[in-house]
């Protein structure tokens, strides 16, 4: 996988989708990504599949379609990746702009982490393991985004809003996960915001 000069992955980076969402702005000062967050998502909940995420970030999500879409009716939200179940990457935001992934968060004394963060969205919950495939594609694309950006850390978005989020949950494997890659990137953990 590469990224280009404007924060898009190349069409050469393998099986990968882009859908553009409006959920997004500059970041401040033109501040360089160095955070990777990691979530987990799924819509509604504990369900895989289908194309309610990319709806959510696009802010077309119908709420009439399952009950559970009523709560989400307004929030405006996006993450930079999601990566599916069977690996497919999708793109929704430039990494050179702010996703608005990680809401009130804080990263040893930072707040405001998605002003200095890429988030990377796992179909996923909290309740079972995810996919080989998703493992593959994540290390690939922490990969790229290291060799582009000054990407010192990753953390989950528990470990930037405690108490708020439990995503990615404790099925996600972080020593496989971090064996994986090729950055020493230094594990994040949970901090008060």
């Amino acid at each position: 996988m590469t990224l280009d000069e404007d924060g898009w992955l190349s069409p050469a980076s393998g099986s990968f989708a882009k859908v553009v969402s409006p959920n997004c702005d500059d970041r401040p000062d033109a501040i360089e990504p160095s955070l990777i967050v990691v979530h987990n998502i799924s819509l509604p909940p504990g369900v895989f599949g289908g194309r309610a995420i990319d709806a959510l970030f696009t802010d077309t999500l119908d709420p009439s379609t399952h009950p559970y879409y009523e709560g989400l009716r307004d929030l405006r939200v996006s993450s930079h990746f999601l990566i599916r179940r069977d690996g497919e990457v999708v793109q929704f935001v430039s990494c050179a702009r702010r996703a608005w992934h990680a809401g009130v968060s804080c990263f040893e004394g930072r707040e405001r982490c998605n002003d200095f963060s890429i988030g990377i969205e796992l179909e996923g919950d909290d309740t079972q393991a995810f996919e080989s495939a998703q493992y593959g594609r994540l290390a690939a694309l922490t990969d790229a985004l290291t060799r582009r950006y000054a990407i010192v850390a990753v953390a989950g978005h528990s470990d930037v809003a405690p108490g708020r989020k439990t995503d990615p949950g404790p099925f996600f494997d972080w020593p496989r996960y971090l064996s994986t890659i090729d950055a020493p990137l230094r594990r994040g953990a949970a901090t008060a915001s």
